[in-house]
């Protein structure tokens, strides 16, 4: 016999509220976006500082 696991009781506003699925994100070219971020980032504030 397996231990049931216990579950959290929820807050009551939040028991009224429906259970939404989360909808996946795609992470295909987040690697991508982060460095041009960062590079536009670090190209704005140095050239700010030399100005």
């Amino acid at each position: 016999m397996k231990p049931q696991p216990i579950t959290p009781r929820r807050h009551p506003f939040r028991a009224s509220l429906p259970k939404l699925a989360s909808v996946p994100l795609s992470n295909e070219d987040s690697d991508l976006k982060l460095f041009a971020v960062s590079f536009t980032a670090f190209f704005i504030c140095f050239y700010t500082f030399l100005l």
